[in-house]
This record gives C-alpha cells, sequence and structure tokens, in this order.
C-alpha cells in the first residue's frame, strides 16, 4: 500500500505505480541496492525497523510529516513528483505538467471541441494542483468558464459519479480530459448513458499508462507521464545521494510526457453527401 495524497490505494491499482515501481526494483539491484515498498501511513516504528539508506516518495502533499521526519534523521529523500513549497528533499524527478494540460487542451480545441471539461481530484498531492491549475489558467487564458468535477482518486465508484455528474450538467462539455486512469472507462459508460457518441459528440482523453485503452470501443487517446523514466531516474537520484557521487545530472529532472492520440479525440470530419451530375435539360 502506499498513500496518494491523505487516502490510502492498493499500489498496483494503477499502471503508473506498478510501471514506476518495477523500474526502480531493477534500477536499484543494478546498483546493488534492494528497493523496499513502504506504505506512507506506516506507523512511525515501522519506519523506525527497517534500516534505510534513503527514500524516495511518491506525490508527497505539500506539508508531508513523512518526507520532514526522513529529513530530520539525515536520510536522503527523492520525490517522484516536484514538491510544493519548501519541502525539504533532497532532489526531485517530474513532468511538466502544465504545459502537457494545455497541449492536451489544444489538441481538443484543434479538433473542434468548444467547451472542455475535466475530471480531477480533491488531494494536494503536486500532480492534482498543477494540472488543475493549468486547466484554470487555460479557460481564462481562451474566455471559457470552467467546467469541472473533482472526487477522492482513491475511489473508484466516486470516478464513475462524477463523470455522471459532469455529463449530466446543463452547461455539459463537448470534451474532457480525466487526471486518472479509470476515467477513460468511467466516461465512455457515462457517455453511453446519455446517449453520446465519442468521438462524434463527445472527445476524451485521459491520463493513464494501461494498454486497455487501445482496445476500448472507441479507443481512448491518453497522456503518458513515462513512469518507467521515472522510476529509473528517482533511483539514480537516490543512489548518488546515498554514496556522494558527484554527478552531472541535475537534481531537478523533468521527464517528457507523450500524447497517443487515438479515435476518441479526433472528430470525424461533417459527411458530405455527392450527388451524380444532372443529365441536361432535353437529353
Amino acid at each position: 500500500m502506499t498513500t496518494y495524497g491523505d487516502e490510502p490505494f492498493t499500489f498496483t491499482e494503477f499502471a503508473y505505480f506498478a510501471e514506476m515501481a518495477r523500474a526502480a526494483t531493477s534500477a536499484a539491484l543494478a546498483r546493488g541496492y534492494a528497493l523496499v515498498i513502504l506504505p506512507a501511513t506506516s506507523r512511525h516504528d515501522v519506519w523506525s525497523n527497517v534500516a534505510l539508506d534513503g527514500t524516495v516518495v511518491i506525490d508527497p502533499s505539500d506539508q508531508d510529516p513523512v518526507v520532514t521526519e526522513l529529513v530530520r534523521q539525515g536520510l536522503p529523500v527523492v520525490s517522484d513528483g516536484r514538491p510544493a513549497g519548501s519541502l525539504p528533499v533532497t532532489a526531485w524527478v517530474d513532468n511538466d505538467h502544465e504545459a502537457a494540460v494545455m497541449g492536451i487542451l489544444d489538441h481538443l480545441a484543434d479538433a473542434g471541441a468548444r467547451r472542455i471539461g475535466l475530471l480531477t481530484g480533491t488531494t494536494t498531492d503536486t500532480y492534482t494542483h498543477l494540472s488543475t491549475t493549468a486547466y484554470l489558467r487555460w479557460c481564462e487564458r481562451v474566455g471559457q468558464d470552467p467546467v469541472y468535477e473533482a472526487y477522492p482518486a482513491h475511489d473508484p465508484c466516486a470516478g464513475a459519479v462524477a463523470a455522471d455528474r459532469l455529463l449530466a450538467r446543463p452547461d455539459r462539455p463537448d470534451a474532457v480530459y480525466g487526471l486518472f486512469d479509470p476515467n477513460g472507462t468511467d466516461l465512455l459508460a457515462a457517455a453511453r448513458r446519455y446517449g453520446l457518441r465519442v468521438p462524434d459528440d463527445l472527445l476524451l482523453v485521459c491520463c493513464s499508462e494501461s494498454t486497455v485503452y487501445a482496445n476500448t470501443e472507441p479507443p481512448v487517446t491518453t497522456l503518458s507521464l513515462k513512469p518507467r523514466r521515472i522510476g529509473t531516474a528517482v533511483i539514480q537520484l537516490l543512489i548518488d545521494a546515498i554514496e556522494g557521487v558527484d554527478s552531472d545530472q541535475p537534481v531537478e529532472q523533468v521527464i517528457p510526457t507523450e500524447l497517443i492520440v487515438r479515435t476518441s479525440s479526433q472528430r470525424r470530419p461533417p459527411r458530405t453527401t455527392v450527388s451524380p451530375p444532372r443529365s441536361p435539360k432535353g437529353s
């Protein structure tokens, strides 16, 4: 188990965390270290009883007490996620979430969307905060009223309900970006309930590493955060800090994202009926 913001969830339920953990484990073993995964909500004695050389924290909140305590003990801490405020981490690795969200919204607008909605979370982690802020800034830039629903991301039932609420609004969006892995399937199901065709009536994009979205009906456009690259990078930074290695790698690394465009965000052009030429009069 680990936590997402303040809430617990099963670590491997989401493809991002599973891929990140696999890559981190391989990178640690390659340099002679073992990776131990502990829940951030563990009792203090659990952390104290494990002989740690250093720690990777995933999506720490802006006032994360675990990070503060680990640093107080003199342990190097590397964050998967840009820390907010003055959280005292040794190094961090993240994506440019603002640029990624802006790119997705521009992609949807270019496909013909005029009112783009957002499914977001209620937690204070960097990913959720920066992504939501970028959406609001984009709306302000283009003069669109924000249309979004927020829910506790650890609760799969809440995600389905939020997708339904978003499509039931009187100002229903004609395109939606979902920040979390299940949002694509939740939005497809909600669209079917409301008789909306994807992509004709509703364009969809979600952030996910799952290969499931290549085979949904229709296939869903996804944003990849490249968790394998992130998992490898955080471990390299952590072990360099543990061993006092003078590395030429920056202690703040930004990993590029990738938008994998599929049918759900490509609106078909209007159908044109071409009639056969008329015969000349009198023929």
